[in-house]
């Protein structure tokens, strides 16, 4: 399998249980929760794919995998 590129990636936050994205990557919103729940971020990390509604602007990201930092789509985010 072709590595994902870097410029398909987007960093998240990780406090008490929550995520958190410091900028949304489509519309710009700043400090957004996210709705995903630690069960579904270890799946990801499992490199199982999931799908986070953004609760800014309703776009859906679709994560195909997820390390300590960075959530890798299949999309160009920056």
């Amino acid at each position: 399998m072709k590595p994902i590129p870097f410029d398909h990636t987007w960093p998240y936050e990780r406090q008490m249980g929550e995520v958190y994205f410091t900028e949304c990557p489509y519309c710009g919103e700043q400090n957004i929760l996210t709705h995903m729940s630690v069960d579904s971020l270890e799946l990801a990390k499992d490199r199982v794919k999931q799908r986070l509604n953004m609760p800014c602007c309703k776009t859906t990201m679709v994560i195909l995998e997820a390390d300590e930092d960075y959530f890798w789509t299949n999309e160009r985010l920056r």
